[in-house]
């Protein structure tokens, strides 16, 4: 099978498949469109290779649907889970500069290259060296890819699980696995969908802890690099809200099963720890816990840490979020219903009128999947219509996929949530106005007078410099 070996030349095939053109479709304010797609393809090694895998059905183009990304330096990781057949590889990567170190134009339909090589794409045994269904995938500073197999074909009702649930470690520098840990059957049940992840690295790298959400089964899996073990936290804060599974992005749905996904950790605080903040997808709330409480494996086993866990006020509805991200003292959140990212400076109450949207966009910005912020402060979100893909069916003459960049500390400046601003102005209408509460109105003043942070003293932003 193929093996990645030569990046430069895989970048020379990716640009001679593309094409560097122009989207009708304007981008959100703020925002560069860096790659499109009408459907995804691949970066076979040969056109004949690519016409047998369309004519066996191994490659069906119109059932492959980009759901996560990750950026580590010039590669953009995609993740494109197996719901149905023809989905060749589930984990890739585009190269975000030619073989002369450019950064490259905007792409259409730039072909996916599989990470780390075409062999370990391949489903089913051996599992610990094979990648089934990604979903989200993290980098972290150590020059480590973080990636949860699900080790699943298929979705819902035709869901075959191939392999045990699984993470896979590989070093990016050598684009080798270095680690394989397979999730224990006391961290999942009957119900599990584990589809996101973060990755918490302590004092070095051996100090590592991975966050595991448990979307449908309502769990949370602690895992610890260095026990090389893994345990589970259940609590009913993981539980979607009854209230909260009406959607309405391209056509209206219920997803009224969908518990905890959207997942960040905060800096590090004065003793030590961080905050875990986390967010079920059918939800207007977000949570949040210590990673002193979750690293404490005694307190998963007592099942005695209700009340270690804690909320913020709901804000109401049209606040489904996919994928939280803090930067700079700032929480970027992706807010599907309004085709937005929306911010909340963390040092300020959490109420309506200390969040805003930074940028929006009907169009183009459909459905904002993922999102990842890099240390340089460049924000990078994909969208993908999945609602649609899901419950009808994508026109493939449209542009359907678009994966975007921007300056994060930009889409604040000015705003409520900018972190450079000692005294943040009184909010204007359009910082707010998509909000269904008025933060005026007693009854909310009354709310959100108990609203309460995971901070004791305020962040103190730092600026970063490319």
């Amino acid at each position: 099978m193929c093996r990645i070996i030569v990046i430069p030349i895989l970048a020379c095939l990716s640009l001679a498949s593309g094409q560097a053109v122009s989207d009708p479709a304007p981008p959100p304010p703020g925002l560069t469109e860096r790659f499109f797609w009408n459907q995804l393809d691949y970066a076979y090694p040969t056109p004949q290779m690519r016409a047998a895998a369309l004519n066996s059905q191994e490659f069906v183009p119109k059932n492959n649907l980009p759901v996560g990304i990750e950026v580590w330096n010039n590669k953009l990781f995609i993740s494109v889970p197996r719901w149905d057949k023809g989905v060749p590889s589930t984990l890739n990567f585009v190269p975000l500069e030619d073989e002369y170190g450019h950064p490259l134009p905007p792409i259409s339909n730039a072909p996916l290259i599989p990470y780390p090589d075409w062999e370990t794409n391949q489903m089913g045994a051996p599992c610990k060296n094979r990648l089934n269904t990604v979903y989200r995938m993290r980098a972290d500073e150590c020059g480590r890819l973080w990636v949860l197999d699900s080790g699943t074909i298929g979705i819902g009702e035709s869901t075959q699980q191939v392999c045990p649930y699984g993470l896979h470690v590989y070093d990016l520098n050598t684009n080798q696995q270095i680690h394989y840990y397979q999730l224990q059957a006391s961290d999942t049940n009957k119900d599990s969908f584990i589809a996101n992840i973060v990755v918490d690295v302590g004092g070095n790298c051996s100090d590592t802890h991975v966050y595991a959400s448990d979307e449908l089964g309502y769990g949370l899996i602690v895992y610890s690099l260095d026990k090389d073990f893994s345990w589970r936290f259940d609590h009913q804060y993981f539980h979607p809200d009854p209230v909260a599974g009406d959607y309405n992005i391209g056509l209206n749905y219920q997803w009224s099963e969908e518990g905890i996904f959207a997942m960040e950790l905060t800096p590090v605080q004065p003793d030590g720890s961080k905050t875990l903040l986390f967010h079920p997808l059918s939800s207007y709330r977000n949570f949040f816990v210590s990673t002193n409480i979750l690293k404490d494996q005694s307190k998963a086993i007592s099942k005695n840490y209700f009340h270690d866990f804690s909320y913020f006020p709901d804000l109401g509805p049209n606040f489904h979020i996919t994928t939280q991200v803090i930067h700079n003292g700032v929480l970027y959140k992706n807010l599907v219903d309004q085709n937005a990212i929306g911010c909340w400076r963390l040092d300020k109450d959490y109420t309506p009128a200390n969040h805003a949207i930074i940028t929006k966009e009907d169009t183009s910005f459909i459905y904002p999947s993922d999102m990842r912020i890099t240390k340089t402060g460049t924000l990078w979100a994909i969208t993908d219509r999945m609602p649609i893909h899901l419950m009808a069916t994508l026109d493939f003459k449209d542009i359907n996929f678009r994966i975007f960049s921007g300056d994060a500390n930009q889409l604040v400046a000015g705003t409520i949530c900018d972190p450079y601003l000692q005294a943040p102005p009184k909010p204007q209408p359009s910082a707010y106005q998509y909000h269904r509460y008025d933060p005026n109105a007693e009854y909310n003043k009354n709310y959100y007078s108990q609203s309460v942070s995971p901070y004791t003293t305020p962040l103190k932003p730092v600026k970063e410099y490319d």
